[in-house]
């Protein structure tokens, strides 16, 4: 099972006015290459589809997409590949937010 990790601002001092927003977070993807946005996430399993509503910034990994969900001021993302912990930190430091586990 992989790990789940939080990108947020919430134990930054004043945190109630300082969420991550949906506009700052398609301003700062936008400017790497090696993300797309995208407003459905699909999954697909061996018996079936499930499509998953909200705001993607997907990853492009080799051959495999990886989500960093935007939902509710906060990012989220699974460390399903030992890659994906640099870029989380890099992301975090980026906009000035902590990495929380859950």
């Amino acid at each position: 099972m992989n790990q789940r990790f939080q990108i947020t601002r919430s134990m930054q001092p004043n945190s109630s006015d300082q969420e991550i927003s949906l506009e700052e977070c398609q301003a700062y993807f936008s400017s790497k290459a090696d993300f797309i946005y995208q407003t459905v996430l699909t999954v697909k399993g061996e018996e079936s589809t499930m499509s998953i509503p909200g705001d993607f910034f997907m990853w492009k990994h080799g051959e495999v997409l990886i989500p960093f969900r935007h939902y509710m001021g906060d990012l989220y993302v699974a460390v399903s590949h030992q890659d994906v912990v640099p870029l989380m930190m890099e992301i975090a430091t980026d906009l000035h937010a902590d990495i929380v586990e859950g």
